[in-house]
């Protein structure tokens, strides 16, 4: 059986401006305990450690040169929430830029995923997990949107859709708008930023890798703390590239800090015909034909480049989600309890590292969140039924 100080929670750091994704999303949190409580309160709580080694880890932990680190063992031993879809297979929570020349569609397309994403209906055969939008649609007034909505959906309105024709730049006033945006509307899903040029601050670094990388970071930080998505709208360069992402205008530094890219481009300015090229860090590259409809201006998917990957079934998480239901909300037992319930051919401790990497998929899928709590007599875990629409909200 493993020892109680390896088994303790750890809560995700706050994802730190320019990082990378190797960190859990903020909303983690309740499924874990911060670093410092695991350090401290768990050597409390075993009392394997004399005060006076707790009290030099406490200076470690407090000083700023300390590096921490967790070994392969104990990621295995924590939970981390996963990035939960927004569009199936095309937009997840974190950092995305949607790039193409100008005048192609781009301010369509995201009308288009904002009122879907607003509405909750499928894109394209996608399945959509509705909240509230915001766009920001900082090249237009509100009458030409007014007239690009009702041309694509008619008197077909959605409450849930919001938009804004002026805000601050990054760095000075849009961080808190945005903040006190999400603060309203607790369940927003996605936020549109209608064109990255309307953010930046004018100056002589406006394309320097550093502060291209800047921008995208703090919108990643922002989006990775809501556990939503930020779409940013971006012009590409007029010049061939080698690879069809170095188009996109700007340094690479976009690129390198962006959760994900769509890329949209035509053969001809005219043309109905369109490709997207979508990359991700979670998700299965593709390429999207789509044609639009010259009636109502809304993009069509003719077929895609690769058939999306679906996962076979998990039958462990089947068989775990079999023990609650909204009639029996709740199982709590130990984890040699829950294998024996479930059915589960598998020794305890493999069974909840199992549940600890799967924790985002139980909760999203099967809508069960998944707790192991340690106790004075031992270990115990708690799987709670959670009705769909409130695990973004509990997360």
């Amino acid at each position: 059986m493993e020892n109680e100080n390896s088994k303790k929670k750890t809560t995700a750091p706050d994802t730190s401006v320019g990082a990378d994704d190797g960190q859990p999303l903020r909303n983690s949190t309740e499924n874990s305990i911060s670093a410092f409580d695991e350090e401290i309160n768990g050597d409390f709580q075993n009392n394997s450690e004399s005060l006076d080694e707790i009290y030099r880890r406490m200076q470690r932990l407090t000083d700023p040169h300390y590096l921490r680190t967790i070994s392969m063992t104990e990621l295995y031993q924590t939970a981390y929430q996963s990035r939960p879809p927004i569009i199936d297979g095309l937009l997840y929570a974190g950092a995305y830029i949607l790039a193409g020349a100008p005048k192609i569609g781009k301010s369509f397309l995201v009308a288009q995923i904002a009122y879907h994403v607003s509405t909750g209906k499928a894109l394209w055969g996608c399945e959509v997990h509705p909240g509230t939008v915001l766009y920001l649609a900082l090249e237009d007034d509100f009458q030409r949107i007014q007239s690009r909505m009702f041309m694509m959906y008619g008197v077909n309105d959605t409450d849930r859709l919001h938009f804004a024709t002026a805000a601050g730049k990054i760095g000075n006033g849009l961080d808190e708008q945005l903040e006190n945006f999400v603060r309203e509307h607790p369940d927003t899903r996605l936020i549109i930023i209608d064109t990255m040029q309307k953010i930046r601050e004018i100056g002589g670094e406006a394309y320097s890798y550093a502060s291209d990388y800047e921008i995208i970071g703090r919108l990643k930080q922002f989006a990775d703390k809501h556990c939503i998505c930020v779409l940013t709208v971006h012009h590409t360069r007029k010049q061939p590239a080698g690879d069809s992402f170095e188009m996109i205008s700007g340094t690479t530094g976009l690129l390198g800090c962006a959760d994900g890219s769509l890329l949209m481009q035509k053969k001809k300015r005219t043309a109905l015909e369109a490709t997207i090229d979508v990359v991700g860090r979670d998700q299965q590259d593709q390429i999207l034909y789509l044609k639009k409809d010259p009636h109502t201006q809304i993009w069509n998917l003719e077929r895609t480049e690769n058939e999306p990957y679906k996962e076979p079934p998990d039958l462990i998480l089947k068989a775990v989600s079999d023990l609650v239901s909204p009639l029996v909300p709740t199982w709590m037992g130990s984890p040699s309890e829950l294998a024996s319930a479930a059915n589960i051919n598998m020794a305890a401790n493999a069974l909840t590292k199992y549940l600890n990497v799967k924790y985002g998929k139980l909760l999203d899928e099967y809508s069960i969140r998944y707790e192991n709590k340690a106790k004075h007599a031992g270990r115990q875990v708690v799987l709670t039924f959670t009705p769909t629409g409130e695990s973004k909200n509990k997360s």
